[in-house]
């Protein structure tokens, strides 16, 4: 098969596209002929060798994929078959033309949606999902918070904050940004360009501010969030894609009664060292029923920002980069096309 494999960490320039082995069906899991692979910040540190999920040399990235089941394991008990329409999530492994995954990591897609949408399902929409409504308990009435809001994990919160009954304030940079993140359901957004977004959040909230924050960007921004949560607010850190990992003031904590809820989707998917226990993967089975429902009801809308051939992967990781996408790059393996 054909693959973009790392054989030490580095930058982007340091992958290869190339012929790889086809990677060995194991018990318990599920190969899958690979049809669009999700691309993301994240694997800009995987890359790197910074994420906190660190492969083995060589390695080949990618943690979200669509495709068609074409083998399961013998000791595997599951309702999918050969043939079926799935996305799934995996430690590293996905740009590349097939995949084995974790039989529990597997989830079947609706018809309607594409391979290249169902990509920011296993750890885009899911870490929303998980961190929004199982975490912070975001209730209807309140005001969420959402940083870096064009990127795919941005979004995502909007659409998912939007869909728990929130006001959704969201910032974004730059003027098509915001245009996007209104377009896909923020009720204010902010350009923090201009100027930074604590004092707008403020006036929006008549001095309280948010209930909720959603940050995947950390450094400064983390710290200006601090200036306008709300008494009794959730600040949810989902990733660093700034560079700097902020630190929290405790006397900040105390004063104002804050919960600071981390959320390593990792661990619900049984990645690395920490495992899950089977109630927390079944729950897991049920909350992406109930995003696939929300799919087909028309309240997640996936979006897709680009769709490139698979050797073109470092074009793709440099725009990711770059910060110029909104949504998802989706990478198709040239044999699918």
């Amino acid at each position: 098969m054909r693959a973009v494999i790392g054989r030490r960490f580095g930058g982007i320039d340091d992958l290869v596209y190339d012929d790889a082995p086809a990677p060995v069906l194991e018990p318990g899991t599920i190969r899958i002929a690979v049809h669009a692979a999700g691309v993301s910040f994240a694997n800009l540190l995987f890359i790197a060798g910074k994420h906190q999920n660190r492969p083995n040399i060589p390695f080949v990235p990618g943690t979200e994929i669509g495709g068609i089941v074409s083998e399961i394991a013998s000791d595997i008990r599951t309702c999918l078959r050969v043939g079926d329409r799935v996305c799934a999530g995996l430690p590293s492994g996905g740009f590349a033309d097939e995949a084995v995954v974790d039989g529990d990591n597997v989830f079947r897609i609706p018809d309607s949606l594409s391979f290249e949408s169902s990509t920011l399902f296993p750890t885009i929409y899911a870490t929303a999902y998980a961190g929004l409504k199982w975490r912070a308990g975001l209730r209807p009435g309140e005001t969420l918070l959402v940083h870096g809001a064009a990127g795919a994990s941005g979004l995502a919160a909007v659409e998912i904050g939007r869909a728990l009954g929130a006001m959704v304030i969201a910032t974004a940079g730059g003027d098509r940004k915001i245009e996007a993140v209104k377009q896909y359901g923020a009720d204010h957004a902010i350009d923090y360009r201009q100027g930074g977004f604590r004092d707008r959040v403020l006036e929006l909230t008549r001095g309280r501010g948010a209930d909720v924050v959603f940050d995947p960007v950390g450094g400064d921004v983390f710290d200006e969030s601090l200036r306008c949560i709300a008494p009794l607010g959730r600040l949810l850190p989902i990733g660093f894609a700034s560079g700097r990992i902020p630190e929290i003031p405790a006397n900040i904590v105390l004063v104002k009664n804050l919960t600071v809820i981390g959320l390593y989707w990792g661990f619900y998917m049984a990645w690395g060292k920490s495992k899950a226990d089977a109630a927390l993967r079944e729950r897991v089975g049920t909350l992406f029923e109930e995003l696939f429902e929300l799919y087909d009801a028309g309240k997640l809308r996936a979006p897709v920002d680009q769709s490139m051939p698979l050797s073109n992967f470092a074009e793709a990781l440099h725009r990711v980069e770059s910060r110029k996408v909104i949504g998802k790059i989706a990478l198709i393996p040239e044999q699918r096309k």
